[in-house]
């Protein structure tokens, strides 16, 4: 499955849309956290609304999304960027909740059904953007739904789905957000909402189709225009030098209980898992470079 958003508008130009396929970047994510079912599905569908998101930002701007709510998945963060970068993670990636019956995920559980949704928008001003929603179900879909309806004032609809394999792989993971332009009739607001409301699910869809699919269901088949593609993957920015410079700022004593304690220090990112370790020796330089701030 290719993973890639398109950016579409209708063709009575009453809305614009979005569409996306990432199985490959919640894979890895799952992959890289170790995430069983209800954690894979919570932090993929954040990551896939989080990209949604990300679509409307420009050059370098960045956005992080985060989902604080009493579930037993805990905080999940995601960023993601304008070039269809995204990475992120979820507190306790080991939450498994399942039908009995039929296997299906229990993801609200994860979430919780009380907290907050915010997200903070990163575009190179003095201080970035930060709007947040209380929760108003733990379902990620609508909270991004309400997040633009009432944070954005951008009345939109958001589906996404992360569906797992038998063995709790993911298996497609996808999803569309639509929202309406200004002069967009009440009658054509009322035939897409009913679309909307009779399309299959998500998950059904892209198992053998892909984004256009999506936006030809919504739409109908010729009743949009694409207006660019961008390709989706997990990416993290994580390095040792950023580690080294994050060492620096805990300060001189913190750093010499490291060398005095462990000789040594190990770095873990939470976005990605990537390890790096500081042997005594650069421990000893990032000291000094700290005591020169401090003296400064």
């Amino acid at each position: 499955m290719e993973n890639y958003l398109l950016r579409a508008l209708s063709k009575d130009k009453s809305f614009r849309a979005f569409a996306l396929s990432a199985k490959d970047a919640v894979a890895e994510a799952q992959e890289r956290h170790d995430t069983w079912s209800s954690s894979t599905v919570a932090l993929g569908r954040t990551m896939l609304g989080a990209v949604l998101l990300g679509a409307n930002l420009k050059g370098n701007d960045k956005i992080t999304v985060k989902v604080s709510g009493n579930g037993s998945g805990g905080l999940i963060v995601v960023d993601s960027d304008a070039k269809g970068n995204v990475k992120g993670f979820i507190q306790n990636p080991h939450v498994d909740l399942r039908k009995t019956s039929t296997g299906e995920v229990y993801v609200t559980q994860a979430t919780g059904n009380q907290g907050v949704f915010a997200v903070i928008k990163d575009m190179g001003l003095k201080e970035p953007y930060s709007g947040q929603i209380p929760f108003v179900s733990g379902e990620i879909a609508e909270e991004f739904t309400y997040y633009l309806t009432e944070s954005e004032q951008t009345p939109s609809s958001v589906g996404l789905s992360v569906h797992l394999d038998e063995e709790q792989r993911v298996q497609t993971a996808g999803g569309f957000m639509v929202q309406v332009m200004p002069g967009a009739t009440d009658e054509a607001i009322a035939e897409l909402e009913s679309r909307l409301q009779a399309m299959p699910s998500i998950a059904e869809i892209l198992e053998t189709g892909k984004p256009e699919d999506l936006l030809d269901t919504i739409f109908g088949k010729d009743e949009y225009k694409t207006l660019d593609q961008m390709s989706v993957q997990f990416h993290c920015d994580c390095s040792k030098e950023k580690f080294g410079k994050g060492i620096i700022t805990l300060g001189s004593q913190e750093i010499q209980a490291m060398i005095d304690e462990d000789h040594q220090a190990e770095a873990v990112c939470h976005f990605c898992g990537e390890k790096y370790l500081f042997n005594e020796e650069e421990l000893k330089e990032l000291l000094e470079e700290s005591k020169g701030l401090e003296n400064d």
